[in-house]
């Protein structure tokens, strides 16, 4: 999945994305472009679900009623921002949990052990088979 302005914004920083020396956090603008996740948005505010990046938010969205499946479109679209958003609640709540843009393109989620978790797969197999359920990888990444 090659995003353009990913692209561009990896040649001039660091591949990692997360907090910088002096403790501030050097990605959010990266990771706030990731976080828009506007269509997820879109169908949780229909279904009244908050998203506030909240474990508790993500298991709201696995009981969401997948409407989507009837739209490819839709659910590739609906599989990018699940998992943009399962990443952004990891990397905003999981101690040493940072963005890493893959060389193409592809962000993932780097949890302080070294394990790569690619969310945007995740995403995309929540939306069309509902499998893994976020909150469940959220669970399994809080383990680690």
């Amino acid at each position: 999945m090659g995003i353009a302005f990913m692209d561009r914004w990896r040649a001039r920083h660091e591949e990692t994305i997360g907090a910088g020396p002096d403790g501030t956090d050097a990605g959010e603008g990266i990771g706030g472009l990731l976080a828009e996740c506007e269509l997820l948005r879109e169908q949780a505010d229909e279904a009244g679900v908050v998203l506030d990046d909240s474990r508790a938010s993500l298991a709201a969205l696995d009981q969401l009623l997948p409407r989507w499946r009837d739209d490819p479109e839709a659910s590739e679209w609906l599989g990018n921002d699940a998992g943009l958003y399962l990443g952004t609640v990891i990397v905003r709540t999981v101690p040493g949990a940072v963005w890493r843009i893959w060389p193409d393109g592809r962000p993932v989620v780097l949890l302080r052990a070294g394990r790569e978790l690619d969310v945007v797969r995740m995403g995309h197999g929540w939306a069309t088979d509902g499998y893994p359920e976020l909150a469940a990888v959220y669970a399994e990444v809080e383990e680690d």
